[in-house]
């Protein structure tokens, strides 16, 4: 990736910036584009498919992309540790010792990917005591990336904006109209159990894959996002510190924080909303 390679960033994110992102975070920006890339050269080329243990897909894509973001933040922040979906995993003893790590996910919606339906993403994370704080997600078929960090606000970056680029505030809209809510859900033809928890309350569905469902929340194109199949932290932890810079927030069932940091890594469900 270019050393030159910057973003205009807001002034009032350098002084809600975490300190080992100060002068790191327009290159992370960065990363995750390059990221995407390397996802977009295999995009059109036959996709070989490996099933992991628990019978998720992996292709080349994810594998490109991890190697791209743990290398570009070994050079970046090299003193932050990694978690990536495509990496080892530390024990939860090394983990919880942790104050500052980044949780990243380097092909989230994999499926939609080998679907060839856009909707996938580069997701990157900084947490802080095992709290999301700085969120990077690349969309690399639309060509946009959203980042936003705690107190700083949430920004959407165009790639017709070019390298030097200005990214453009966004923020949740809470309004519904008559026809209620716009209710996010997953790519798929049933959803039982989004429409048990909805029952009768008026309300419209938009379908959207990945953590793409996050970035629609935090910009305002939808209000809420109940996510009742299972998640891995990596999968939402760079989406919530977006929506939550934009205003939004993301709680358990129950209204209890969403916690990170868990020995297995995986989620419980929750509510996204503006």
């Amino acid at each position: 990736m270019p050393e030159h390679s910057r973003i205009a960033l807001p002034q009032t994110l350098y002084g809600h910036l975490p300190d080992p992102l100060v002068e790191a975070f327009p290159h992370l920006v960065r990363l995750a584009e390059t990221a995407g890339a390397r996802i977009m050269d295999l995009y059109e080329k036959d996709i070989v498919v490996v099933l992991k243990e628990d019978e998720s897909p992996v292709t080349p894509a994810d594998e490109a992309a991890h190697r791209c973001l743990v290398d570009g933040l070994g050079r970046f922040v090299p003193d932050v540790p990694v978690i990536s979906e495509e990496g080892s995993l530390p024990s939860p003893e090394e983990r919880a010792a942790w104050s500052e790590y980044f949780l990243v996910d380097p092909l989230d919606g994999t499926k939609g990917f080998i679907a060839r339906n856009g909707q996938f993403t580069v997701n990157i994370a900084f947490m802080a005591h095992h709290v999301p704080v700085a969120g990077i997600i690349h969309v690399p078929l639309q060509g946009v990336t959203y980042f936003g960090v705690h107190g700083g606000g949430a920004y959407r970056l165009d790639a017709a904006h070019g390298a030097d680029g200005v990214a453009h505030p966004i923020h949740t809209c809470a309004r519904v109209g008559a026809s209620g809510p716009v209710v996010l859900q997953s790519n798929v033809d049933r959803t039982p159990r989004l429409d048990a928890f909805m029952g009768e309350a008026p309300h419209t569905r938009l379908r959207a894959g990945s953590s793409l469902k996050f970035c629609l929340l935090a910009e305002g194109q939808a209000q809420l996002f109940p996510c009742l199949h299972p998640t891995w932290e990596w999968d939402t932890a760079a989406g919530q510190a977006i929506l939550e810079a934009a205003g939004g927030q993301v709680r358990g069932m129950e209204g209890e924080p969403f916690e990170y940091g868990k020995s297995t890594l995986l989620n419980g469900w929750f509510v996204a909303s503006a």
